[in-house]
């Protein structure tokens, strides 16, 4: 990055000086253009007057004059009638010359042109003589861009003795530039006294450090979580199986230990899935492909899945609304719907009762399920989603559940742009919605009942 200063700051310097070069030569020729122009008009004018006076034999005392500078007459008719510089017998008709025929016609003409006779690029004057020829006086421009030429070296020398001290400077100003910026203190941004430019900058690097942190200590929580949660049936499976086999267990009781084996393995495994699917989700790595999924019908299939476990608090579950096509990946759809409606079991209370209602709204499809249970405290609303949170500790093993279900919802609600809103009051139920995005799906007319209970 030093270097890269340097070299820009220099590079700058130098199109500055040859933008400067360009644009001094273009106004020392112009300028000198002007001076050339008007010392060959009043040159000329000086020999119109004399010519006029002393007759054409005052152009023989000119041919001493400078080499830059050319004579010449020119009779009406265009023939050559005296050169300075060439024996006018050689020289072709200049009738059609455009500061010949200026001047004939209205006293005087001028022009700028290379020399066929000469090889050179002349300034032509002319003017009427009293006789009715011409007096043509031409002057070389080569002066004029030897001139620019001749500024070249002492702009060259003064370019490097610029470039020199430019990189002196810039290596000064760099390092002063750039030591502020060494010394940062990353893990703190915002405890840096910096220039205001990087003030966005360090701003950027504290909410990255902060939502690091974040992810890190969410992280070590999660793995804290996982240990104890695996932990718990492991531990549990271990010590009844190690009754059993030490023989301490009687006959009669053999099938209790092995129902209480059985259900903390089945719950040891269920927590692992529900690992592996939060996992996939993090990583985005779900490699399923959407499709077409029929919401209601869904909704219908995953609370027949759940009956038994209704069944067994006696609590009634209700499906309503209408059909409703959306355009996502069914397993994870299933999956969202399928812990929303078991949570409504769990925490609901005997007898109780359940209602889903899926239908169409004007934001698109959404998904309701709302509970007659305990109800969520609005200090643990916002908490829910987070892994292996509950509520009710003390009563979290009785009612089963691995902590993860409603983190799947909020993963599943994310990868399909959807959003998850909680309405609870404590002793009067829980009310959970599932609000689809309406660019994202599609709705066609499907004949179905628009109402069951299970």
């Amino acid at each position: 990055m030093k270097n890269k200063i340097q070299r820009s700051m220099v590079l700058i310097l130098f199109v500055t000086l040859i933008l400067f070069y360009g644009i001094l030569a273009v106004i020392l020729y112009n300028h000198n253009l002007s001076i050339l122009e008007g010392e060959v008009r009043q040159e000329a004018k000086y020999i119109q007057a004399a010519i006029n006076i002393s007759g054409t034999a005052y152009l023989e005392q000119m041919d001493g004059v400078d080499w830059d500078t050319r004579l010449t007459q020119i009779a009406p008719d265009g023939e050559v009638l005296y050169d300075s510089r060439r024996d006018e017998t050689d020289i072709e008709n200049h009738g059609s010359r455009p500061e010949v025929q200026s001047a004939l016609d209205n006293g005087s003409g001028e022009d700028v042109r290379m020399s066929d006779t000469l090889g050179r690029e002349m300034y032509y004057y002319a003017v009427l003589l009293n006789d009715g020829s011409v007096l043509r006086v031409a002057r070389s421009m080569d002066g004029l861009m030897r001139t620019a030429v001749n500024v070249f070296p002492v702009m060259g020398v003064l370019a490097l003795l610029m470039i020199g001290f430019a990189i002196l400077l810039a290596r000064w100003q760099t390092k002063r530039l750039i030591k502020p910026i060494n010394e940062l203190d990353l893990e703190h941004p915002l405890e840096n006294d910096v220039y205001p430019e990087l003030e966005p900058l360090l701003i950027a690097m504290d909410r990255q450090n902060k939502e690091k942190e974040a992810v890190s200590n969410m992280r070590k929580e999660f793995s804290a979580n996982v240990s104890h949660e695996l932990k718990t049936p492991l531990t549990s499976i271990s010590g009844y199986a190690e009754i059993m086999k030490n023989g301490m267990v009687r006959p009669a009781d053999i099938p209790v230990f092995s129902e209480r084996i059985y259900k903390e393995a089945r719950r040891l495994i269920t927590l692992v899935e529900d690992i592996i699917k939060l996992s996939k989700l993090d990583e985005e790595s779900v490699e399923l492909e959407k499709q077409e999924v029929n919401l209601y019908e869904l909704t219908r299939e995953v609370v027949s899945r759940l009956a038994p476990q209704a069944a067994q608090k006696n609590i009634r579950m209700e499906v309503t609304g209408e059909p409703v096509m959306y355009n996502g990946i069914r397993q994870i759809l299933d999956e969202m719907i399928y812990n929303i409606c078991e949570n409504a079991i769990k925490y609901n209370n005997d007898n109780g009762r359940v209602s889903i209602w899926v239908g169409d709204t004007l934001e698109g499809a959404k998904i309701c399920v709302s509970d007659t249970g305990i109800g969520i405290p609005k200090e643990h609303q916002e908490r829910i989603f987070e892994r292996f949170y509950r509520v009710d500790k003390s009563h979290s093993k009785e009612r089963g559940g691995t902590g993860l279900g409603l983190s799947i919802v909020k993963h599943g609600a994310i990868l399909h742009g959807a959003k998850v809103i909680v309405d609870s009051e404590p002793g009067k139920g829980t009310r959970m919605e599932i609000h689809f995005p309406k660019e994202e799906r599609s709705c066609r007319e499907i004949d179905s009942p628009t109402q069951g209970q299970m």
